[in-house]
């Protein structure tokens, strides 16, 4: 662990774009958590700010070092109470439990923001994520085969989801 500053979660605004696009885009780098490989800047992750789709950040020591979003699982009305997610950290702070707090803070805010489930695919051979995933009580439902293409190489994905209280 780097520090003892304590993690503090909290909603994100738009003024965390640029901190949450630098971490979005170090995922993107990595290739080990999403099929993007479009470069995010600070304006496009503001667009996601101010919708009904909650977007939380971790804060250590005053610095962004994670963040979890939600947003639109499917357009059709039945679905309007599911929200996909995404969580990520700092490459240089994974391992603290930003991860967790991220997510504990996110599923909070989704409850209040009226949803009842959350969803998500994540890379079956990305063992940290679906680990935490489960510690926090999500459920693998299935796998897709070669859901993606990353690099030219086929990638399986693993479906997560929870109910929340």
């Amino acid at each position: 662990m780097t520090g003892a500053a304590p993690l503090l979660a909290r909603r994100a605004t738009v003024d965390d774009g640029a901190a949450i696009a630098r971490i979005y885009n170090q995922g993107i780098a990595d290739g080990i958590a999403t099929f993007e490989t479009r470069i995010r800047h600070a304006d496009d992750v503001r667009s996601w700010m101010g919708t009904r789709f909650p977007v939380v950040v971790v804060e250590s020591g005053g610095e962004v070092i994670a963040f979890a979003a939600t947003s639109e699982y499917r357009p059709r009305d039945c679905y309007a109470r599911i929200a996909e997610f995404s969580v990520y950290v700092a490459r240089d702070r994974r391992g603290e439990g930003a991860g967790r707090r991220a997510m504990e803070a996110l599923m909070a805010e989704a409850v209040a923001s009226g949803f009842w489930k959350l969803v998500s695919r994540v890379f079956t051979e990305n063992l940290a994520s679906r680990a935490l995933l489960r510690d926090l009580g999500f459920r693998e439902v299935g796998i897709y085969e070669r859901h993606g293409q990353l690099g030219g190489i086929w990638k399986d994905v693993v479906i997560v989801e929870r109910l929340l209280e």
